[in-house]
């Protein structure tokens, strides 16, 4: 079942890329199709930029369908008849007098790459289908993520840096601010993809000191989610292995995750480098820290590297 929840969220994954994509080309043919056409080597006539952006309407509005439903192979199927039309378009346009040929050679060569995409996506999807084994929508648009790290640090100095929720925005990227409202209660802001802002209180639901830790999202967030981490001897007595899992759906459902895909913002990414900096931060007293969340920020020195020492329990 692990196997097919991977090929599945594979499958998804590329196809709402397609469907950006194909967004993205359509826009660009409503709006600019005397440019497209030069550029592919076309002959810009009204005739040209009619049917360009008859295309381009098309585009968007599979990319859109895509979008709302990445588990439907026939959106797909679709987008394989597009392709079909564009390289007939191609081919005849080309034997025109004024056509550039090594350019619309070029664009043929491109929308058939595509196709084959769309091909394999379609077939993708349509084989998960066919073996009846669809997961339900929850299933679809929720992310879960695992990661394990192993810090040379005792489990008492890493629980006690973790059970402390404001700090994890000094590792963790995309988190602004974490502040501890009550007993067990906490409020949380994060930038998720393209700058959008969330905010949203949790709550820990286990606390075993030196061994585990879990909290979960209260309802009515913005973004509904839970956690939890594990704190075990590494092995040959190397420090601590820490082990996280998160589960939660991003805001939009699959919409949401394919933004986060686009930017390069994959869920399971993430973790992996706020893990890699959680064992720099406790294992050398410092790291690269961004002064504020972003996706095109640099990230710069910390502002105070001598205050995360003492809070990581480093001392020189």
């Amino acid at each position: 079942m692990q196997r097919y929840d991977n090929e599945q969220a594979r499958g998804e994954q590329l196809a709402v890329g397609l469907g950006w994509f194909s967004i993205g080309l359509g826009l660009a043919e409503l709006a600019a199709p005397d440019v497209l056409a030069r550029f592919i080597g076309l002959r810009d006539t009204s005739h040209t930029r009619s049917i360009l952006r008859a295309y381009g309407a098309r585009e968007i509005g599979t990319g859109i369908a895509i979008l709302m439903q990445p588990d439907n192979p026939m959106w797909l199927w679709s987008r394989v008849g597009g392709d079909a039309l564009d390289l007939a378009s191609l081919a005849s346009a080309g034997r025109h007098d004024g056509a550039d040929t090594r350019r619309v050679g070029a664009a043929a060569a491109a929308v058939a790459g595509v196709t084959a995409l769309d091909v394999i996506c379609a077939q993708q999807l349509s084989a998960q289908q066919t073996d009846g084994q669809r997961v339900a929508p929850s299933r679809q648009t929720g992310v879960q993520v695992e990661r394990v790290t192993t810090i040379s640090r005792p489990i008492e100095d890493v629980y006690q840096f973790w059970k402390n929720f404001e700090n994890f925005p000094r590792f963790m990227r995309h988190l602004e601010s974490v502040q501890v409202t009550g007993d067990r209660r906490s409020h949380w802001c994060a930038t998720g993809p393209a700058g959008m802002r969330v905010e949203w209180d949790a709550e820990t639901i286990r606390d075993d000191e030196n061994e585990w830790i879990a909290w979960r999202s209260l309802e009515g967030s913005d973004v509904q989610n839970s956690g939890s981490v594990r704190f075990t001897p590494a092995p040959g007595a190397r420090g601590t292995e820490v082990r996280v899992q998160l589960q939660y759906t991003p805001p939009g459902g699959a919409v949401g995750r394919s933004v986060a895909w686009l930017f390069g913002e994959e869920p399971d990414q993430q973790i992996h480098d706020d893990l890699h900096r959680f064992k720099q931060l406790m294992e050398t007293g410092e790291i690269p820290l961004s002064e504020g969340p972003g996706l095109w920020r640099a990230a710069q020195p910390a502002s105070n590297p001598e205050e995360i020492r003492r809070i990581a329990g480093v001392h020189r």
